[in-house]
């Protein structure tokens, strides 16, 4: 089957989180919103035709997607995926086997993935399903940001209004040091004004950047390739650092995001208003 071709700011940016920034295949997938094996594929053809960071820059997109991929070809019709929650679920009946299952596949799409392809699809789905573990952090290494569950509020000096305000927190993994702002909105303009704040109170970016999958900052939701909105992606490209969503569901992935609850009663004088 034809190798599916990445957009080539896809392309870009995988090469600078694994080039300059020293990012997983994993992690580099995740910020990304594609499979690990695409990271793979991208990081193979790049060594193999020998390309440089340094040469890359000097390159138009054209030029680079026809040194890795070549001429486009005009493809068939893609193949039918087989489903690895049903195979996951099948295995666990007495007598059941994955040479079975793709029997059964083949029966439903004549033109399926032959027995190796089918049990690597399973199996790398089955990677994918980790246990759960105490999470180690290096100092420096994940800025954990969220916003709070409940809305504080703050009082106008001058009018004595009321007013309900979002609480955006930011908290670094290994030291939990913390960095909180009140801003009137969670649109994307407040957002990306509130990671520009957070690592300036900071005094440094960190390593990788993770939030939950707001909308503000992740196009389309995941649980494995979240699709990050590109004026969030373009800020992690100019300070240098990679955005890992935390999966929806997996409260381990982003421990020091709920950490966000807990400051839902600090003072006032704590936070920083955004004008």
């Amino acid at each position: 089957m034809a190798t599916e071709r990445l957009p080539m700011r896809h392309i870009r940016e995988i090469l600078r989180l694994k080039w300059c920034l020293r990012r997983s295949h994993r992690e580099t997938a995740r910020s990304l919103g594609i499979s690990p094996g695409a990271v793979a594929s991208v990081i193979s053809r790049a060594m193999g035709i020998g390309l440089t960071w340094d040469a890359l820059a000097a390159m138009s997109d054209d030029a680079l997607e026809q040194r890795l991929y070549g001429p486009k070809v005009t493809g068939g019709a893609a193949r039918p995926l087989p489903d690895p929650a049903w195979i996951h679920t099948e295995l666990r009946r007495t007598g059941v086997t994955l040479e079975l299952l793709h029997l059964e596949y083949l029966q439903q799409h004549s033109d399926g993935y032959r027995y190796s392809a089918f049990c690597g699809h399973y199996r790398a789905w089955r990677g994918r399903q980790r246990l759960s573990m105490r999470q180690l952090h290096k100092a420096g290494e994940k800025l954990f940001v969220d916003y709070s569950g409940k809305k504080p509020e703050i009082v106008d000096p001058a009018t004595g209004v009321v007013g309900a305000v979002e609480l955006f927190v930011a908290v670094l993994g290994a030291s939990n040091y913390t960095y909180a702002e009140a801003t009137e909105t969670q649109r994307s303009a407040d957002f990306i004004q509130s990671h520009g704040r957070a690592v300036e109170y900071l005094g440094g970016v960190p390593a990788a950047i993770v939030p939950d999958q707001l909308k503000t900052g992740i196009r389309a939701a995941c649980r494995y390739e979240p699709i990050l909105q590109r004026t969030y992606e373009e800020w992690a490209a100019h300070y240098t650092t990679a955005i890992l969503p935390a999966r929806p569901a997996k409260p381990r992935d982003k421990a020091y995001a709920s950490y966000c609850t807990s400051l839902r009663g600090c003072d006032a004088d704590r936070l920083s208003r955004s004008h």
